[in-house]
């Protein structure tokens, strides 16, 4: 199938998920937006797109600061003339998440970029949205944000709740508007982040793992599908996992 929307916004796309994306929906013919911290890392991913009629934006912005977001999607506006699709990828976790190791300003940060900024992004975005009587809007989450983990900890798991929160009530409050809302759950994925675990993962076991183009295929899916169909949740896992 067709993707039907023509521009996208992508947030922690320098790499894992976030880079996948990125290349998933240009390679569509999708025009994008990539958002993240490290401008060297987001023009390597804009090196990497091909397509003819897709438009690369590069936009450095810590979606935690939320005057720099609504300024960036002003600007992002302005380049790509829409953002019809964003999605809310944009997330940190932290070695020492254990309830007797977490340091505050971890949790503060924690919550600053996986929740937080979900919200500054979808608070600037959704005027537009409303406005042009549609949108896709992807949290991407995490198991942890259904299922509260040890391994995620509780700091990380917090704020995964929270996020698939406000994906759900994005979904039922905006319907009406054409704005479609899903949260992905990916379980384990081979992504940067998992470098602050504090055990390491070995080689075998990223194998084995989900694949950021995994979850770059399910939003793929979303953008796929037609005005009238809408998916709100979608878990993927690990074929080799337990833990759903």
């Amino acid at each position: 199938m067709a993707i039907s929307y023509r521009t996208a916004l992508i947030t922690g796309a320098g790499s894992g998920m976030g880079r996948a994306i990125a290349l998933n929906l240009a390679g569509a013919g999708v025009s994008v937006a990539l958002v993240g911290r490290d401008r060297a890392k987001l023009e390597r991913v804009r090196d990497e797109i091909k397509h003819p009629e897709s438009r690369v934006v590069v936009e450095p912005c810590d979606v935690a600061d939320r005057a720099a977001v609504g300024a960036m999607v002003e600007r992002v506006r302005g380049a790509l003339g829409s953002i019809e699709i964003l999605v809310c990828n944009a997330g940190v976790n932290v070695p020492r998440r254990s309830l007797e190791t977490l340091d505050p300003a971890d949790w503060d940060r924690m919550i600053a970029t996986n929740l937080t900024g979900a919200f500054n992004l979808v608070h600037f975005v959704l005027p537009s949205m409303r406005a042009q009587r549609g949108g896709l809007i992807v949290q991407i989450c995490s198991i942890s944000g259904m299922r509260a983990s040890v391994l995620g900890g509780a700091g990380y798991s917090a704020s995964k709740f929270g996020q698939a929160a406000l994906g759900l009530c994005i979904g039922r409050e905006e319907r009406l508007h054409g704005i479609k809302s899903s949260v992905i759950y990916p379980g384990e994925v081979n992504t940067p982040i998992l470098e602050a675990r504090p055990t390491p993962v070995a080689p075998e076991r990223r194998e084995a793992i989900l694949q950021p183009e995994d979850v770059a295929a399910a939003v793929r899916f979303l953008a796929e599908l037609p005005p009238r169909a809408h998916v709100p949740e979608l878990v993927i896992t690990p074929t080799v996992d337990d833990f759903f």
